[in-house]
């Protein structure tokens, strides 16, 4: 990030140095099992708390010093809260629409639509008696299972990240069994079942997961490039705002990193995949960043309106996958001292060298 350079090009540095550290984050793969899941919740709490005073002092603080400068919103800037809020759910409400469309997106990715109906697979059932029984439309013996069988998801890992449990909440994993599989008895494949239909599983959730955390980052690439588009248009939109709002998302983008690699790595991907995925989920930053840059640079009265709606996009996705994610195992005081740290943090670089 250089000052005085062109907004995108401060705003392509930016994002990218927010993708290396989401990169970097991915990267401790190669250094922590996949057990040390106390050190993943404080890193959640941490960037939870990252996430909350960046919102505050790098968007809605110069967002609402916009509005009442601008003239538009009351001769003393008394209605300038109007943009601000408004923006701010709007941010919100784009999170919120983009989860219910990653359901539309998992039953498209339903192993039981990838033939236009059930799912067959020969095999060998190794205990009848656990399974049940019925009789195909052609008259012979086939047994009928269903992805949601408790035998199969417990066959294998399981892939857990904190989108995956944000997931569960908002529906995108089913909560009632998807298309049944359609299971025909042949001796002449051993085993296909179970390593077959958890891979379908392990895959689907997957891409579900890849999905969730690159509609995330969204709002993290969108608040760095209106961040430092609106540089000079008011006291508070600055050069070391924008830079400091960088850090920070950088900063809280490196335990996400972690959190996409470490849950692929458990599922039994290599170190090397696991962190090429995990890394990948900070592709769409720049992008982002490049198109909210653009944006409020053309037209600067939506300036207000770009920066709440960053920080209520970022807030929502705190409250909503971030937090409660971090409390699933256990390590809820642990997370919510990271939060006070990541908080006190932030808040100090954006006070100290804002």
């Amino acid at each position: 990030m250089i000052e005085g350079a062109n907004p995108l090009l401060q705003t392509f540095l930016g994002t990218l140095f927010t993708w290396g550290m989401t990169a970097l984050g991915a990267g401790l793969v190669f250094i922590f099992s996949s057990g040390q899941r106390k050190i993943l919740d404080i890193s959640l709490g941490f960037a939870a708390g990252v996430m909350t005073a960046a919102s505050f002092w790098s968007l809605l603080a110069p967002a609402i010093e916009m509005a009442e400068v601008s003239g538009l919103y009351g001769s003393k800037g008394q209605w300038a809260f109007i943009p601000v809020a408004a923006g701010f759910i709007l941010g919100a409400l784009f999170v919120f629409a983009a989860d219910l469309f990653i359901p539309e997106c998992g039953s498209l990715l339903d192993p039981a639509n990838f033939r236009g109906g059930s799912l067959s697979v020969e095999v060998t059932p190794p205990n009848k008696d656990q399974l049940r029984n019925g009789l195909s439309s052609d008259g012979s013996k086939s047994i009928l299972l269903t992805l949601a069988d408790e035998n199969i998801f417990n066959s294998g890992p399981k892939l857990r990240s904190h989108t995956e449990v944000a997931a569960r909440q908002r529906r995108l994993l089913p909560s009632k069994p998807p298309n049944p599989i359609d299971v025909r008895e042949s001796a002449s494949a051993p085993g296909r079942l179970e390593s077959g239909v958890q891979q379908a599983i392990n895959w689907r959730r997957m891409l579900l997961l890849i999905i969730a955390i690159t509609i995330h980052n969204i709002p993290e690439g969108l608040a760095v490039g209106v961040g430092f588009g609106a540089i000079g248009k008011t006291k508070a939109a600055t050069f070391e705002n924008a830079r400091n709002l960088a850090f920070g998302i950088g900063i809280q983008n490196f335990p996400e990193g972690l959190a996409v690699s470490l849950p692929l790595r458990s599922s039994g991907m290599t170190m090397l995949r696991s962190f090429m995925w995990g890394q990948l989920s900070g592709m769409v930053e720049p992008l982002a960043g490049l198109l909210g840059a653009l944006a409020v640079t053309v037209a600067e009265p939506i300036l207000p309106y770009a920066l709440a709606f960053a920080a209520g996009a970022m807030i929502y996705v705190v409250f909503d996958d971030i937090i409660p994610e971090a409390q699933t195992c256990g390590n809820g005081k642990l997370t919510s001292w990271g939060s006070i740290l990541g908080f006190v943090v932030m808040m100090s670089l954006d006070v100290g060298l804002g």
